[in-house]
């Protein structure tokens, strides 16, 4: 079960995250900032860099589930 804390931070993405893909988001957390490995939080989402995302899903130590918080 992944830690509640993450769920809901935001995040901006570095590399695409999509279908077939691992992507990357960097996320402010504990003070810093942490790169974390990425997959949409919908399965067909495809998420381009520079987009900011929400944490939807946090599977440690460093994968996330992630959606763009804005409409594309």
């Amino acid at each position: 079960m992944g830690d509640a804390s993450m769920v809901g931070l935001l995040g901006r993405v570095t590399g695409t995250v999509g279908p077939g893909l691992v992507g990357e988001v960097i996320v402010q957390v504990r003070g810093g900032a942490e790169h974390f490995l990425a997959y949409p939080a919908a399965g067909g989402e495809r998420i381009e860099p520079g987009t900011v995302v929400t944490v939807v899903e946090y599977l440690p130590p460093r994968t996330v589930y992630v959606s763009a918080v804005y409409g594309s």
